[in-house]
């Protein structure tokens, strides 16, 4: 093997030193750019939740209506009918924005699943106001931040003309569903965790910068157009008295059960459907609309108003019953039919309603105080969205949002790691992964390799106990194509040699060429996380 001349190793040494300030400035890069994906993703948002609300509360007008005069059943069904058909024809031209939109944005991300904002964004808007006007149990978060991603494309193509669909663009679209969920819930560091937590799966500060920083943006658009307060104010809540504590651990259990009802039941009806004509499917769900909302006009829509009357405990036990099995059920019907909506808030109005049958079943035959009552709603809430999603961080962090207060961080993080612990015990998969699973299966995987990055620079964290921990860099088989070029330890940036040794939190700078993103991204993985 010929040796390497000196200057040549000098020449090869500076550049990829040089590479390495430029890539810790790509954070900054991001945040200004995020900056931008906030505006525009934030004002989308803000329209699509403008739009959504309208039509869940024309929905109910119109159920009281009938109502009260019958015969408006007729023009009703006719309506009915040209919306499904036109929700099942707009489905059909793209698949992308059916259902909730938060699976195929970690698709986008995760998988090189290609995205066009052109036709996702007018498809989300349309099929959700007329699913929204029908009164579908579907929520508006995961729309939103698949309508912020896109929004956060539509700059990245803006910004860098024909080089598209490169690792950067990665990152603003990651930006962009967390601007979305900020300004979805008016709550930016639950969006900000949720993008790194459920999306991206990364901690990078290239990823942490623009997300936090498109979040912040996106929540002072939403503040702006619908005032400081969050969307589910939970500030006068008072604290869990300390004697109260021993409760969390059977909440826990409640919740971890009913979000893996909630998935189960959720997958199922969808499986169900599948086996019905695609034209079908919508008009189904809005059929069972009709029952619904002349009889329980609370379940329709997302369900915050169900999250409010959980917590203030204005109706009986026996009520809370049926509103929680309505709910389940009706939103199983109507995400199962396809149509586009989320789940994330009928998922917190479910696990609100488990948590209010379980303080009021206490309150009435046991010792527990009045106010207990709001409380363990709220926990409940947020360990059914834990054992449901298994993002419990972000979970944590939007009921301490919410609630505009720490002091019930405490018994919302019990509960909701509980509740994550049953889930595990129970083998249940996260929501959107199995989601995201299927539509892969029903495109024939072909979107998988549509959107080819062949050469950039990526950063992954090495993990306690993966294969590449604790070992030399010349010891550990590199995957093809994949040079890395940088390693941040704490605060200090190292270009390695082959006597570096990593260590469990080293984050890798790695230059990739000749290969597809998601393949060495894959193939680094393999190397730098315990789980895969």
């Amino acid at each position: 093997m010929t040796a390497m001349p000196p200057n040549d190793r000098f020449d090869r040494f500076d550049r990829f030193s040089k590479l390495v300030p430029r890539f810790d400035h790509l954070k900054w890069k991001m945040a200004a750019a995020g900056i931008l994906v906030g505006l525009i993703s934030g004002f989308l948002v803000v329209l699509y939740r403008l739009g959504i609300e309208y039509g869940t509360d024309t929905a109910r007008w119109i159920y009281a209506r009938i109502r009260e005069t019958p015969w408006l059943v007729a023009p009703w069904a006719v309506a009915a009918i040209a919306a499904a058909l036109a929700i099942a024809w707009m489905v059909k031209k793209e698949p992308m924005a059916g259902g909730s939109g938060i699976p195929q944005t970690n698709g986008v991300v995760i998988c090189g699943l290609k995205m066009r904002w052109q036709t996702i964004l007018p498809v989300r808007f349309i099929g959700g106001l007329l699913g929204s006007l029908f009164g579908l149990s579907l929520g508006r978060e995961g729309p939103s931040i698949q309508i912020g991603a896109s929004g956060a494309q539509f700059l990245s193509h803006r910004l860098r003309g024909k080089k598209r669909e490169d690792v950067q663009e990665h990152y603003l679209v990651t930006a962009g569903a967390a601007a979305g969920l900020s300004a979805a819930f008016s709550a930016p560091l639950s969006g900000m965790m949720f993008a790194l937590e459920g999306v991206h799966r990364s901690f990078s500060p290239a990823i942490l910068m623009g997300a936090t920083a498109a979040s912040l943006t996106a929540d002072f658009v939403s503040k702006y157009c619908f005032g400081l307060r969050p969307v589910l104010d939970f500030g006068t809540i008072g604290q869990l008295p300390l004697g109260e504590y021993g409760w969390l651990i059977p909440l826990g259990l409640v919740a971890g059960l009913v979000g893996s009802l909630m998935n189960r039941s959720l997958l199922g009806f969808q499986t169900l459907y599948g086996k019905l004509p695609a034209w079908s499917r919508p008009l189904i769900a809005i059929a069972l609309a009709l029952p619904i909302g002349i009889w329980l006009p609370d379940v329709l829509g997302g369900g915050s108003n169900l999250i409010a009357m959980a917590e203030h405990a204005r109706v009986g036990l026996g009520m809370l019953c049926v509103l929680f099995v309505a709910k389940v059920l009706f939103t199983s019907t109507s995400f199962g039919s396809g149509a586009p909506g989320g789940i994330f808030m009928p998922i917190l109005a479910v696990g609100s309603l488990a948590g209010g049958i379980c303080g009021e079943t206490l309150r009435q035959f046991g010792n527990l105080p009045s106010d207990s009552v709001a409380i363990f709603s709220v926990c409940v809430m947020t360990g059914t969205l834990a054992a449901s999603v298994k993002t419990p961080i972000t979970s944590i962090l939007l009921a301490v949002e919410m609630s505009g207060t720490l002091t019930h961080m405490l018994p919302v993080a019990a509960v909701a790691f509980i509740a994550l612990l049953v889930s595990d015990l129970l083998r249940t998969k996260p929501i959107y992964g199995e989601l995201l699973e299927r539509y892969m299966r029903a495109q024939g995987g072909t979107t998988a390799i549509a959107n080819r990055i062949d050469n950039g620079i990526m950063e992954l964290p090495v993990e306690m106990g993966a294969t590449a921990d604790g070992k030399l860099m010349r010891d550990v088989r590199w995957p093809y194509g994949c040079l890395v070029i940088g390693l941040r330890r704490g605060e200090r940036q190292i270009v390695p040699h082959g006597d570096t040794r990593l260590r469990a939190g080293d984050y890798l700078v790695v230059l990739f060429s000749g290969e597809d993103e998601s393949d060495a991204r894959h193939a680094m993985r393999r190397l730098c996380d315990v789980s895969v």
